[in-house]
């Protein structure tokens, strides 16, 4: 008797589990969640405005306008707000969204340490996180989930890869101009261990505070060290008064060669083609090389007036496949839709890519040198291609980052 109960009752699970999974692939759309798929760019407004921002809610509603603003039969809404570079801010309308106003998937995330905070509550919370902006490689390490997606070129890749071509090419010798955030730390840490690997040597590193304006102690240090490469490991407007800067000292005059680690086509816009030629930047994305993505730069500049920024590119790429994701399943159920995602192959401009179960999107990455002003042909002509970097080269290994996703 005690069987025959014990039979029933793990039948009538089974049962429940298979209804449960026909909800979430019900391709009449009844596997979508309040029959509105709701994704929200929480983005920087403030000093990385032009890397993200705005852009990127532009870049998420031209993915939902190749759908035309429909998944299976149902609305797609796209909302935004500030997060200030602020973790507390951005995890207080998180839990809003997620909990109140029901939305399905969060992207952009510039900023390592708000990346990590919102994803982290999008596990909690069980809903998608299409990281395309924070860089930290913890999102794909010990800090992974199977609800994020990593789209943004890592700490890793702009150091592992970057730093062993660059090592081949230019010199042995590091020192690193870091920010003093989990982004500048992460970085400094990958990158340490990729000079080391290539047979180089980092003969030192200093930190400085967010959005510092004088970096005249920095670069001092950096240009007493002797090394042939200084790296800056910061963004936005940071990156832009320190490039400017390091011309005041003349440390490319000395021989030197800056690199940028995190470097984005609106810091060389602002910085200009008379200070920003000969740097070396890595990217997953260049408006300008092949037909791919000149496509999405000439629909993105007809609303923004100005080329896409990577950061919103993979805005865009992230966007659009989670939606194909959904209308592939039947759900926007967080597990579900990102189970989805990792299955099916990823469209990155027209170019190959795929997402690893640990959530990272592996693509090829590119090396650039910054043009000269002579060298540029025509707006926003600004890069030339050094080198393909191959995925499996750039990105850290799957199983050797520390992913436990059955923890």
């Amino acid at each position: 008797m005690l069987q025959t109960d014990a039979t029933h009752s793990w039948f009538a699970i089974a049962v429940l589990m298979l209804s449960t999974s026909l909800a979430y692939a019900a391709p009449d759309g009844s596997g979508i969640s309040d029959g509105v798929v709701r994704i929200a760019v929480l983005g920087d407004y403030g000093s990385g405005r032009d890397l993200g921002g705005p852009g990127s809610v532009t870049a998420a509603r031209l993915a939902a306008a190749d759908f035309h603003n429909k998944v299976l039969g149902k609305p797609i809404e796209i909302i935004s707000a500030d997060h200030q570079n602020k973790p507390d801010v951005a995890v207080g309308i998180a839990r809003q969204w997620f909990d109140v106003e029901h939305v399905d998937a969060v992207t952009d995330l510039a900023v390592s340490s708000v990346g990590l905070a919102v994803a982290g509550l999008a596990t909690q919370s069980n809903r998608t996180a299409l990281v395309s902006g924070a860089a930290t490689s913890d999102l794909t390490g010990d800090k992974c989930s199977p609800v994020i997606t990593h789209w943004a070129d890592d700490t890793y890749a702009l150091s592992a890869g970057l730093v062993g071509e660059l090592s081949r090419r230019v010199g042995k010798e590091w020192f690193f101009v870091a920010v003093d955030y989990s982004f500048g730390t992460a970085m400094v840490k990958d990158a340490s261990r990729a000079v080391t690997d290539a047979g180089g040597k980092v003969v030192g590193a200093v930190r400085y505070p967010f959005n510092t304006t004088d970096f005249s102690s920095f670069l001092l240090a950096a240009q007493n060290s002797g090394a042939k490469v200084v790296a800056l490991a910061g963004t936005g407007a940071d990156t832009v008064n320190a490039v400017k800067q390091t011309h005041e000292f003349g440390l490319q005059q000395g021989g030197q060669t800056i690199v940028g680690m995190l470097t984005f086509i609106s810091d060389v816009h602002s910085i200009g083609l008379r200070d920003a030629q000969g740097m070396y930047i890595a990217s997953q994305y260049y408006w300008d090389d092949d037909d791919g993505t000149r496509a999405f730069a000439k629909r993105f500049i007809e609303i923004e007036k100005r080329e896409p920024t990577k950061l919103q590119a993979a805005t865009y790429a992230a966007v659009r496949h989670y939606l194909k994701a959904i209308e592939a399943g039947g759900s926007d159920e967080a597990k579900a839709v990102n189970a989805e995602m990792r299955k099916l192959p990823v469209d990155f401009f027209g170019r190959p890519a795929h997402i690893r179960k640990d959530g990272r999107v592996v693509y090829d990455l590119s090396l650039y040198r910054v043009k000269k002003p002579d060298e540029s042909k025509y707006p926003w002509d600004y890069y030339q291609k050094i080198a393909v970097i191959p995925g499996d080269k750039a990105f850290r290994p799957e199983g050797t980052g520390g992913c436990k996703l059955d923890k």
